[in-house]
């Protein structure tokens, strides 16, 4: 059964670090794009970053470039989110996703989906 698991969400003050990782179980990571997204009270789902499963090929949302990195360990069958230098409006739950045909951004485009993670920036 295709399933994904994230975790690694907490509270931290403004200019920390957190990684967020996305384990995978049921299919072989690398033949799937991973996107990250994350979705604020009050505010539409957005996409963070994504990882294709061709060449490997990174994209960041304008927002976090600089500061946040997708990276994946396949050996582990898991993709991370290291996110540094953490801003206040960082602050949602975020959720890491699949896709065996498509990346991007755009939410709609993934059919596969773990739970989220909360992510709390303040001091």
């Amino acid at each position: 059964q295709l399933q994904l698991v994230g975790s690694g969400g907490g509270l931290v003050q403004p200019g920390g670090s957190l990684r967020l990782s996305c384990a995978a179980s049921g299919f072989t990571l690398d033949y799937y794009a991973i996107g990250w997204f994350r979705q604020a009270p009050g505010k539409e789902r957005e996409g963070v970053s994504c990882i294709t499963s061709s060449d490997g090929s990174a994209y960041y949302a304008d927002s976090v470039k600089g500061r946040f990195t997708i990276s994946r360990d396949n050996a582990k069958n898991t993709v991370y989110l290291q996110m540094n230098n953490l801003k206040p409006e960082d602050t949602a739950v975020y959720y890491c996703a699949a896709d065996p045909f498509t990346y991007g951004l755009g939410p709609t485009a993934y059919d596969y989906w773990g739970q989220g993670t909360q992510v709390t920036v303040s001091s």
